[in-house]
């Protein structure tokens, strides 16, 4: 029964491995469009950061507990591709965002790592160590989960999903499930607590992409259908003066118009010519009476 049970948590192991390799590759898009513009626009330094404190906070961790490889293997590689984001973000962010990101880092990765190293070797011993840093890896697990949820008031105000990548909210969720079931057969809740509301995390941002890309698309549709009037001006190729229309007789008039095939040839000044001649001879008709 114990072998089985340690075959199962080499394979979620194994699978959080593999999902969490895409989780760190998957904010490559969002470097593209930094190469591509030249700029950091929207974006922020902090998950970047946060993810590179965990990483290491992680690999210390499994360094002082026994059969966790798996979990050094996956966070030295997380290690290297975050340092690769950082320095990325910094050629290309403006000057305030590359001190923030630098300020970031020195309280972080500097300070607060060489602080929690110092702190456990010289105040603590053994299964107390042990205990001690996986909590301070709780915390910091739990922040990952909750950084990309640093845009979610821009991506309310702005109602757009552009600074929301939606493979990384899909990725963090698939990873937070394979690590949950690992730290759960393992015993080790130090891993399992967090991810359990990881999952959370991750489907609350999913459901926030989905709303806001579908009303997205819905006003985009909206604006094809109505254009707006004020930037249109109608002509009329006549010297005789009309009586202004209305702005509802207007909004019907392009109504119409959009309801007309691409391929007819549609003169409207003259429509409102002939329209506008009928009703002046009814009128005068009805004068005459």
């Amino acid at each position: 029964m114990a072998d089985f049970s340690v075959h199962w948590v080499f394979a979620f192991g194994v699978l959080g491995n593999i999902v969490s390799f895409f989780v760190f590759l998957s904010p490559l898009p969002t470097f593209y469009k930094m190469y591509k513009k030249k700029s950091t626009e929207g974006y922020q330094s902090i998950p970047c950061v946060v993810a590179l404190f965990s990483a290491m906070l992680w690999i210390y961790y499994a360094f002082l507990k026994t059969n966790t490889t798996l979990l050094i293997t996956i966070n030295t590689f997380g290690c290297f591709v975050e340092i690769i984001y950082v320095g990325f973000y910094l050629f290309y962010a403006s000057k305030e965002a590359r001190v923030q990101t630098i300020k970031l880092l020195l309280l972080l990765v500097v300070g607060g790592f060489g602080a929690i190293v110092l702190v456990s070797q010289f105040l603590f011993e053994g299964a107390v160590r042990v205990q001690v840093v996986g909590w301070i890896c709780l915390v910091c697990s739990l922040c990952v989960f909750v950084a990309p949820l640093c845009i979610v008031k821009q991506v309310i105000k702005t109602k757009s999903v552009e600074y929301m990548p939606f493979l990384l909210s899909v990725f963090l969720t698939l990873s937070a499930v394979m690590w949950f079931f690992y730290g759960l057969l393992l015993k080790d809740f130090n891993i399992a607590i967090p991810n359990a509301l990881g999952f959370i995390f991750g489907i609350l941002q999913m459901v926030l992409y989905v709303m806001y890309y579908n009303k997205k698309e819905e006003e985009f549709v909206k604006e094809q259908n109505l254009p707006e009037l004020k930037n249109h001006v109608i002509i009329l190729h006549n010297e005789k003066k009309f009586p202004e229309l209305s702005e509802e007789q207007i909004i019907e008039i392009v109504k119409l118009g959009s309801l007309i095939s691409c391929t007819q040839k549609f003169d409207l000044a003259l429509c409102l010519h002939e329209n506008i001649a009928e009703d002046h001879k009814r009128l005068r008709k009805t004068l005459e009476i």
